[in-house]
């Protein structure tokens, strides 16, 4: 089977890979392999796919489902499989085998889950429920000798980008400075340390068989728990910037989140503040014009 990377995918690693970067080239080789290691049966690539990995719904040896992903190394896979190892399914898909070689090639092997069914498919409200549910079943201690990126770690090499971009954009600087002054106060007072999803937010929480509602596609960080509830804040921003109540929906959600998880409410202000900042000077910075002027707008009623 030929393994042709969907566009979205390719699209979107164009916009971050470093020069000579030859992942996507060298990627049908990298999947061949990985299915002949392991004896699978190939179903089909999964479409339109995220926008950092190849997902291939396959079948192992004794018929059983299952999901091989394939990610470059600036996706940080290895990264992902320890934080999974960690969760051991407990609210997080199943991680199905140890390294068995291919690593360094970004390989997983995973439990199967329904790819086209996330909770982003129910009512707004019930949604938020659900995924504030899944987020919570994360937040557990790190493991004792773990190599995970901080909050304080990533989010300073971000505001360091950020600012960069705000010299060649000068009309975002008030919100940038407003971002950064909010995180350099929040890195610095963090009130515990968990082990965080990373990413989390409606479209990556999936319909599975063993519970109801299982969490995919970490980028684990360990930090304290409002980084990880601010991006699922702004979840649907599309539909909260284009209704006049769109402000006080977003100040509202920030208030029921908080509540719901026992987060300080300032905290997932300031945090949702920075993050929303963050993606929308990175859409800016990499051409897509349309997306930081949404999340931006959505930045300013903050």
């Amino acid at each position: 089977m030929a393994f042709e990377p969907p566009q979205r995918l390719v699209r979107a690693l164009g916009e971050t890979a470093p020069a000579g970067d030859d992942w996507l080239a060298r990627l049908p080789g990298t999947a061949e392999r990985a299915v002949a290691r392991r004896e699978l049966t190939v179903e089909r690539v999964q479409v339109p796919g995220g926008r950092s990995s190849l997902v291939v719904l396959v079948r192992r040896a004794d018929d059983s489902p299952a999901v091989l992903k394939l990610a470059p190394p600036r996706a940080r896979p290895e990264s992902e499989r320890a934080a999974l190892a960690h969760w051991a399914g407990l609210g997080a898909v199943q991680l199905l085998e140890t390294d068995t070689g291919d690593a360094a090639e970004g390989v997983l092997l995973l439990e199967r889950l329904h790819p086209d069914v996330s909770v982003r498919s129910l009512p707004e409200a019930k949604a938020l429920l659900e995924a504030a549910g899944t987020l919570r079943r994360l937040w557990v201690e790190p493991p004792g000798d773990h190599a995970f990126e901080t909050v304080a770690e990533r989010t300073g090499r971000q505001a360091e980008a950020m600012r960069a971009t705000a010299t060649a954009f000068a009309e975002v600087a008030t919100l940038v400075d407003a971002a950064g002054g909010a995180r350099e106060e929040l890195a610095a007072s963090a009130p515990e340390h968990r082990l965080l999803h990373g990413t989390f937010r409606q479209s990556k929480v999936l319909a599975g068989e063993r519970m109801p509602w299982l969490a995919v596609g970490p980028d684990p960080v360990v930090g304290e728990c409002a980084f990880d509830l601010a991006r699922l804040v702004r979840d649907r921003v599309e539909d909260l910037i284009a209704t006049p109540s769109g402000a006080a929906t977003t100040r509202r959600r920030i208030k029921r989140l908080a509540e719901s998880l026992d987060v300080d409410l300032e905290r997932l202000r300031g945090w949702t503040l920075f993050r929303a900042v963050e993606s929308g000077v990175r859409a800016l910075r990499v051409g897509r014009p349309k997306d930081a002027e949404l999340l931006l707008e959505f930045a300013g009623w903050l």
